[in-house]
C-alpha cells in the first residue's frame, strides 16, 4: 500500500481500529484506544479532515518544536483537509502516548455556518508540526473542557440544536488555540527577534547576488523555506514581532530600493523594475504606487 486516504469520521475510526463513530461527521478519540487495522510505516497518508492532536510530553518534543520557552503539559497539532503526511508507523500506536486525543471533523459539518467563512483565518492548520502549540496546565484544562463539551452534544440524542452547539464548540476552541499562539509567540519574543534579524539579512543578500535576475522577486516560501519555517507561520511570527506580514516586508523592502534606485540613478523605470526581480514593468509601477501614492517617474520628480 502506497498511501491511505481518509475521507470520512468513519474511515478514519476504521483505520484506527476503533467502533463505528457516534456522529458521522465529527469525533474525538483517544490514542491508547487505537488498534489499527493497516500497516501504516511508510506509507503516504492523505487526511481530508480538519484535526487537531494532542500529543503529550515525551511524544517527540524535537519533532514538535519545543524549546526552552514553551510550557510542558501537552502539544497540539493541527492539519487541513488534503494535507498528506508519510507515516513513521507510530499514527496507530499509543503506547508512548496514553493521554493524547485526536478532534476530527469533516469539512460537511461546518459547510453552511459562519464558521466555513472563518476555518481559512486559523492559520495553524498550515503549521508545520515543528510550528505546534505547547500548552499549560490551565490552557490544556479549557481545550479539554470545551473537548467535553462537543463529546456530549454528539453521544446524546441528537436535535435542531446540537449541530450548532458541536460546531460552536469547536470555533470556541479554535478561537482559544489562536490566544495560546499569540501568548507562545509573545514568550519567544527573544527567539522571534533573532529570526526578524536573519530575515532581513537575508532578504538584503538575496538582492546581492543573481538569484533576484534568475527568479524574479524573492517570495514568502523562499524566505520561509530558508529559515526551516512554513510560510504561513513566518508571516504570523513577523505580524506578531513587526506588525507586518513577510509579504509587507518584502515589498516594503522592495520599494525602499526602488526609491534609493530612482534618486541614485538614470535607468528608466524599467530597468529598475526589471532589477528589482518584476516580470512587467507595469506591475512594478503599480506596487509602487500602492505603497507611495506616486508613480516612480512622480516620484522621481518629485526629488
Amino acid at each position: 500500500m502506497d498511501y491511505y486516504e481518509i475521507n470520512s469520521i468513519a474511515q478514519a475510526h476504521q483505520a484506527m481500529g476503533l467502533p463505528s463513530p457516534k456522529h458521522p461527521l465529527v469525533t474525538v478519540v483517544l490514542t491508547k484506544d487505537f488498534n489499527a487495522q493497516f500497516d501504516f510505516k511508510g506509507v503516504k497518508v492523505i487526511n481530508n479532515l480538519y484535526q487537531v492532536t494532542l500529543k503529550q510530553p515525551g511524544c517527540g518534543n524535537l519533532l514538535y518544536g519545543k524549546n526552552s520557552y514553551d510550557y510542558e503539559e501537552g502539544t497540539l497539532v493541527f492539519t487541513a483537509p488534503g494535507q498528506v503526511t508519510v507515516s513513521d508507523g507510530d499514527m496507530p500506536e499509543s503506547e508512548d502516548d496514553p493521554r493524547g486525543w485526536i478532534l476530527a471533523f469533516h469539512p460537511d459539518l461546518i459547510r453552511k455556518s459562519p464558521l466555513s467563512a472563518k476555518i481559512d483565518g486559523y492559520s495553524f492548520f498550515n503549521y508545520d508540526v515543528n510550528e505546534a502549540l505547547h500548552l499549560s496546565e490551565e490552557e490544556l484544562d479549557t481545550i479539554e473542557g470545551l473537548l467535553d463539551k462537543i463529546v456530549k452534544e454528539y453521544s446524546q440524542n441528537l436535535d435542531k440544536h446540537s449541530q450548532n452547539l458541536i460546531i460552536s464548540n469547536i470555533e470556541l476552541l479554535l478561537d482559544y488555540c489562536t490566544r495560546f499562539y499569540d501568548r507562545q509567540f509573545y514568550t519567544r519574543t527573544n527567539l522571534n527577534t533573532d529570526i526578524v534579524s536573519k530575515f532581513e539579512r537575508l532578504l538584503k543578500a538575496y538582492y546581492q547576488t543573481d538569484q533576484v535576475h534568475d527568479s524574479g522577486m524573492p517570495s514568502v516560501q523562499y524566505l520561509a523555506k530558508a529559515l526551516s519555517f512554513s510560510s504561513n507561520y513566518l508571516s504570523d511570527l513577523l505580524k506578531k514581532e513587526t506588525g507586518k506580514t513577510a509579504q509587507e516586508h518584502i515589498h516594503l523592502f522592495v520599494i525602499e530600493k526602488a526609491k534609493n534606485m530612482l534618486l541614485s540613478s538614470n535607468h528608466s523605470i524599467s530597468e529598475i523594475g526589471y532589477a528589482l526581480g518584476f516580470e512587467y514593468p507595469q506591475h512594478f509601477s503599480n506596487l509602487f504606487k500602492s505603497k507611495t501614492g506616486f508613480s516612480p517617474s512622480e516620484f522621481r520628480n518629485l526629488n
